[in-house]
């Protein structure tokens, strides 16, 4: 191992999440979901929350952080 290939960037990024566009701090070729914890590569990529500064893979992951529940309604009826 050489000097240069710790600093690969074919491993996970670390990104800043700026409001419609983030900024890469360490770089890499993906970043994880928030809820998933699935792999999403960076040019695919579409939602995150600035507020919380994490990544999600989808619009139903999103809900699921940021509204539990939601997605599943409630089970209050009988």
């Amino acid at each position: 191992m050489n000097r240069f290939e710790r600093f690969s960037a074919s491993g996970e990024a670390e990104l800043r999440y700026l409001d419609g566009d983030f900024r890469v701090v360490r770089p890499g070729t993906f970043v994880r979901c928030a809820v998933t914890g699935q792999p999403i590569p960076l040019d695919e990529l579409r939602y995150w929350s600035v507020d919380l500064q994490e990544a999600y893979f989808s619009p139903e992951a999103v809900l699921t952080r940021l509204h539990p529940g939601r997605l599943r309604g409630d089970s209050t009826s009988a």
